[in-house]
């Protein structure tokens, strides 16, 4: 093995224990408490190092945010791959898109509602963004109909998620018709065959 791979091999380890760092530190703590100082001493190397690897604080939050959209396609993938149908599988998706909300906050706010650096809907968005906006916009597509733009549908039906799973989180919608208000808009999207 030559130098210059073992030194890239260990930048990239580095990187990905910077990234793990700020991802646990957050789910933890939340993402006030991710700071460049708190994270070099979490990783035990110097704020210089860190920088090394990232601009500051958001570029993190931006790595960050590219691994959970990796996880997050995985996850919509297998909901949407394993329903029977076209209207279960998009059930299957706005269920496994709430839960990854829930199960993981600091992620989802990394990735969905803080300001992070990273380019949506253009040509540079990055793969991992990409991959799950198309597990969603499969789900949603068999559903089109007439003059449906589907490209514009799905991103309405991405708000729809996304508005109901950040005002439940939020305290604004009661919890317990979480179940209930998903059903329901899954329906407007799709309503259950007679």
């Amino acid at each position: 093995m030559s130098i210059q791979t073992r030194r890239e091999r260990e930048r990239a380890e580095r990187e990905r224990l910077i990234v793990t760092a700020a991802r646990e530190l957050a789910e933890a703590e939340g993402w006030d408490a991710v700071t460049t100082r708190r994270l070099a001493a979490e990783i035990e190397y110097s704020q210089p190092v860190l920088y090394s690897h990232f601009k500051g604080k958001d570029a993190i939050m931006a790595a960050v945010a590219v691994q959970g959209f990796e996880e997050l396609s995985g996850q919509l993938h297998a909901a949407r791959t394993s329903a029977p149908s076209p209207r279960e599988a998009l059930a299957a998706v706005g269920r496994a898109y709430a839960d990854f909300g829930e199960r993981r906050p600091a992620l989802y706010d990394a990735m969905f509602t803080l300001a992070v650096d990273l380019p949506f809907a253009r040509p540079e968005t990055p793969a991992p963004l990409r991959a799950a906006f198309d597990e969603l916009r499969l789900a949603v597509t068999p559903l089109a109909t007439g003059d449906d733009d589907p490209g514009v549908l799905t991103e309405t039906v991405w708000s729809g998620l996304h508005g109901l799973l950040t005002l439940m989180r939020s305290g604004r919608l009661r919890r317990d018709q979480h179940d209930r208000r998903l059903a329901l808009l899954i329906d407007r999207f799709c309503p259950p065959e007679k």
